[in-house]
C-alpha cells in the first residue's frame, strides 16, 4: 500500500509539469492543423511542424530482499516540437524541448532528476547548395528548483536562475537530407541570468558577486544578475536512422569567451539513442555532457560532509527511459 501512495505521490507531481507540456503541444496541434491550408504556395507547403510527447515511468519494489537495494520510482514527461520554414532562399527552423521528471528512492522524499528549457530558432539565407548565411537565437532554463543533495535545505537553482541566451551571426553548412548541419559564428553574444539576488550575491554561474565591508561584512554593492559575454560559437547536429526503427541523434555546443580565458571553451554535447518499439511504445538512452569554466562546483570526495574542492568540473547526465510517446 505504500508503495502505491508514493506512485501516486509521483504521479501527480510529474502531472503537474507533465500536462503543462501535453497542454502546449495540444495548442500547438490546433494551430498547426489551422494554419495547414494557408501554409500552401502553388502546392507547396513551406511550412513543415510536428513533434513528439512522451510519459515515462520505473519501479523497483523489494520485500524481504536479502540481496539488499532499496524500493525505486521514477517518472518523467518530455515533449519536443519543431516548426520549420522553407521558401526559395530563405529557411526558418524553430525547436523547442521540454522535460521534467522527478525519482524517490527508499525513505526519501521526492528529488528532481530531469528539467530542461531549450529553444532554439536559426534563420537561414541560402547562397550555394549547402551554404547559408545564418542568425541563431538559443535560450536554456529550467522550471523549478534544484537543490545540492543530500542537502536538500539550501536551493541552487531556480527558473531563470540560471537561464541562458545567445546570439549568433555566422555561416551554417548543411546536407542535401539535413542530416547534418555545422553553424560557424566568429560574432556571439550570450548572456547569463541569475534571477535570484542570493545566488548573484554568491557570484553564482559566474555572475560578479556581492562587494561586503571587510570589518563589518555590511553589504556595500549586490551582486549582478547579468553577465554578457562575446565570442565564438560552433553548433553541430547530426541524426541518422543506424538500423530499422532505431535512431541515433548527437548535439554538439561550443562556446569561446574573447575576453576572459578564451582556451576555456563551455561545452554543451548532448546524445539520444532512439528505438521504437511500436506506434506508442519507445525506449531512449540519453547522455549529456556539460562543462562551464565559470561554473563552480563543490566537491566532498569523502562523503562526510565537508568540502574538499571547489572549481569548474565536468558534468554528466544518462538517463535509460522506457515509456509511452506519440508522434505528431
Amino acid at each position: 500500500m505504500q508503495h502505491c501512495f508514493r506512485a501516486i505521490e509521483l504521479y501527480n507531481s510529474i502531472m503537474k509539469k507533465g500536462m503543462f507540456l501535453i497542454c502546449i503541444a495540444f495548442c500547438l496541434m490546433l494551430v498547426s492543423a489551422k494554419a495547414e491550408d494557408s501554409t500552401k504556395v502553388d502546392s507547396i507547403k513551406v511550412w513543415k511542424k510536428g513533434g513528439i510527447a512522451g510519459l515515462n515511468f520505473a519501479q523497483t519494489s523489494l520485500t524481504n530482499w536479502q540481496g539488499g537495494g532499496e524500493n525505486a520510482i521514477a517518472g518523467n514527461a518530455l515533449l519536443s516540437l519543431f516548426s520549420n520554414y522553407k521558401k526559395g532562399l530563405s529557411t526558418w527552423e524553430n525547436t523547442l524541448d521540454l522535460a521534467y521528471g522527478k525519482i524517490q528512492t527508499g525513505k526519501a522524499a521526492l528529488r528532481k532528476n530531469d528539467d530542461k528549457i531549450d529553444l532554439n530558432s536559426k534563420y537561414g539565407y541560402s547562397f550555394s547548395k549547402n551554404w547559408n548565411y545564418s542568425a541563431l537565437f538559443n535560450f536554456k532554463s529550467q522550471f523549478d528548483d534544484g537543490y545540492a543533495y543530500p542537502n536538500d535545505s539550501v536551493v541552487i537553482s531556480h527558473f531563470l536562475a540560471p537561464a541562458y541566451t545567445l546570439l549568433a551571426i555566422g555561416l551554417d553548412y548543411k546536407t542535401t537530407n539535413n542530416n547534418f548541419s555545422l553553424f560557424i559564428s566568429p560574432l556571439t553574444g550570450k548572456t547569463t541570468i541569475v534571477n535570484d539576488q542570493r545566488l548573484a550575491d554568491a557570484g553564482a554561474y559566474g555572475v560578479e558577486k556581492a562587494t561586503y565591508d571587510p570589518t563589518s561584512l555590511a553589504l556595500i554593492k549586490g551582486g549582478n544578475k547579468i553577465r554578457n559575454e562575446f565570442g565564438g560559437y560552433l553548433r553541430m547536429t547530426y541524426k541518422k536512422e543506424v538500423m530499422k526503427n532505431v535512431t541515433f541523434q548527437t548535439k554538439l555546443e561550443l562556446f569561446s569567451n574573447y575576453i576572459n580565458n578564451p582556451q576555456n571553451m563551455d561545452v554543451n554535447w548532448e546524445n539520444i539513442v532512439s528505438l521504437k518499439v511500436n506506434k506508442f511504445i519507445t525506449a531512449s538512452i540519453t547522455t549529456n555532457l556539460i562543462y562551464d569554466d565559470d561554473v563552480n562546483i563543490k566537491v566532498d570526495h569523502g562523503d562526510d560532509g565537508v568540502i574538499d574542492a571547489v572549481g569548474p568540473r565536468v558534468q554528466y547526465k544518462q538517463v535509460l527511459a522506457v515509456g509511452f510517446s506519440y508522434k505528431f
